[in-house]
C-alpha cells in the first residue's frame, strides 16, 4: 500500500516542486515504485521530469472531474520506477468547478484509492495556496512535508498552514500527520540562514530533517533541461543533499 506524502506551503518559491521532483527520482532509483501527482496547474513537476506541458491535453483535471479514468493518465518518466499524473492549465478551473460537487474535498482521495496499491510512495506537489486543491491533497495524504526557505519572512504565514492542516486533521482526515519540516535555500555565507535554522528547530524540534538543502545553481538549472538533479548533475552539492534527504524519508518508514 502506497505512502502518500504531500509537499505543501502556501508560499511560492520555497522549493516544493524541487523537493517533489528530486526526492521522488532518488526514491524510485532505490527500487521503489513511485508516483508524482502534479496538483499545480503550472505543471512544474511535469517540466522537471521531462513531460511536455504543451502536449498534455489530458491530466489530473480530467480525473478530478470524472472525464477520464486516472489509470489512463499515468505517464512514465526517464527515471525507472518513477511515474507522474500530469496537470495542465485546465486544472486552474477545477477549484471553481469542484465547489459545486458533493464531497468536493475527497475527489483526489477517491482517485488515489484506485491506484495506490501499485506504488510504494506517492508524492503530491501542491499549488502555492490553501485553496480547495491543496485541501484535497491534505485529505488524500498520510503526511505532510513543509519546506521552509532560509530567508527573511520564512515563518510568515506558517501559522495559517498549520491551522489548515489541523482543521483537515480534525474534520476530514484524522490520520494526517507532519512527516517533516525541510529547510531549503540555505546560504552558508549568511547569519540569517543560521538564525532561520535555529528558529525552525526550536519550534518543530525533532520534526526538522537533518538534511538541509543549500542554495545551488545546478538545482535551479535542472528544471529548464527537464531533468531531476540526479540526471542533470549527480555530483553537485544539491544532488547530494536530495539523495541524503530521500534516505531520511525512506528510513522514517
Amino acid at each position: 500500500m502506497g505512502k502518500i506524502i504531500i509537499v505543501a506551503n502556501q508560499k511560492g518559491g520555497v522549493g516544493k516542486t524541487t523537493t517533489v521532483v528530486n526526492v521522488s527520482a532518488y526514491i524510485a532509483s532505490e527500487g521503489y515504485q513511485t508516483l508524482v501527482i502534479d496538483l499545480d496547474s503550472q505543471g512544474n513537476s511535469c517540466s522537471g521530469l521531462g513531460i511536455n506541458k504543451e502536449e498534455n491535453k489530458e491530466g489530473l483535471y480530467e480525473a478530478l472531474l470524472g472525464f477520464k479514468d486516472v489509470k489512463d493518465l499515468i505517464k512514465s518518466t526517464e527515471i525507472r520506477n518513477l511515474y507522474i499524473i500530469p496537470s495542465n492549465i485546465h486544472l486552474s478551473g477545477a477549484q471553481v468547478e469542484l465547489v459545486e460537487m458533493e464531497k468536493r474535498e475527497y475527489k483526489l482521495k477517491e482517485i488515489i484509492e484506485k491506484i495506490k496499491g501499485n506504488f510504494k510512495y506517492i508524492f503530491i506537489d501542491s499549488p502555492p495556496s490553501l485553496g480547495l486543491l491543496t485541501v484535497n491533497g491534505l485529505v488524500a495524504a498520510d503526511s505532510v512535508i513543509i519546506p521552509i526557505q532560509c530567508e527573511y519572512y520564512a515563518l510568515e504565514g506558517l501559522s495559517q498552514l498549520l491551522k489548515t492542516i489541523n482543521i483537515v486533521k480534525q474534520r476530514l482526515n484524522p490520520k494526517l500527520k507532519l512527516e517533516g519540516v525541510l529547510l531549503t535555500m540555505y546560504d552558508t555565507r549568511t547569519n540569517l540562514s543560521k538564525q532561520v535554522v535555529e528558529e525552525v528547530i526550536a519550534y518543530f524540534k525533532q520534526k526538522v530533517y537533518k538534511t538541509i538543502i543549500p542554495r545551488n545553481v545546478k538545482l535551479a538549472e535542472a528544471p529548464s533541461y527537464g531533468k531531476p538533479i540526479k540526471l542533470y548533475d549527480p555530483n553537485s552539492v544539491g544532488a547530494l543533499s536530495y539523495y541524503k534527504l530521500s534516505k531520511e524519508i525512506i528510513e522514517n518508514g
